[in-house]
């Protein structure tokens, strides 16, 4: 394949493309061609966003398209093609940011978000450490792991690498409202699985 950067996108209508993915679908090596052809753009752009180095989004983005090779008989049609795309690569750069920085925020980052549903804190507002020492590294990273893998994927985006709503929403081809609302959902089902192990941690120490 080409060098990213040097492509020129291809104007396909709809009907086309559907025929070029079907090819591909059977191994056409021209259709894959093709297929590279017309969205390696957007891939590399949506790549070099990510990760902000252009040799990296570059190694993502035939990393990319190597994995479509692979998976292209999973597509069925029941999404646009661009956002099914779109969703393969955000997961592979997600797998590479995850292997350079592994989950290190606090609790306290984590919840301490903007969308009001935050740890509880003492009266001055300070954070309650009594609660928060409690949880080591583990336990979060296993409340993180619990989560389904959307409510994961932004978790990780929003709350790891800092990316805004809307950044995100763009990454994952979602609205922000979407974005916002999965957070909220994977920040609840975290507090909720860790007052879980905080209580079964309470009680295995009376029981002891």
């Amino acid at each position: 394949m080409h060098s990213v950067r040097e492509q020129k996108p291809l104007n396909r209508d709809n009907s086309s493309l559907s025929d070029v993915i079907q090819l591909a679908q059977r191994g056409d090596v021209g259709a894959f061609e093709l297929i590279y052809r017309l969205h390696c753009r957007r891939v590399y752009a949506l790549c070099l966003r990510m990760v902000k180095e252009p040799g990296e989004a570059e190694d993502l983005t035939q990393e990319a398209f190597m994995q479509l090779i692979r998976k292209i008989h999973t597509f069925r049609g029941e999404a646009a093609f661009s956002s099914w795309l779109h969703r393969l690569t955000a997961n592979i750069v997600l797998m590479r940011l995850r292997k350079r920085k592994p989950i290190s925020t606090s609790l306290d980052q984590i919840f301490a978000g903007d969308d009001g549903d935050e740890w509880p804190r003492n009266e001055d507002g300070r954070p309650d450490l009594r609660l928060t020492g409690i949880f080591d590294r583990v336990n979060l990273q296993r409340a993180v792991n619990q989560l389904p893998r959307g409510y994961k994927t932004i978790l990780i985006l929003h709350d790891v690498h800092g990316y805004e709503h809307n950044e995100i929403a763009k990454i994952l081809g979602c609205s922000v409202g979407t974005s916002k609302s999965q957070l909220h959902k994977a920040r609840k089902q975290i507090r909720e699985f860790l007052q879980s192990a905080q209580h079964y941690s309470g009680q295995a120490t009376l029981s002891a």
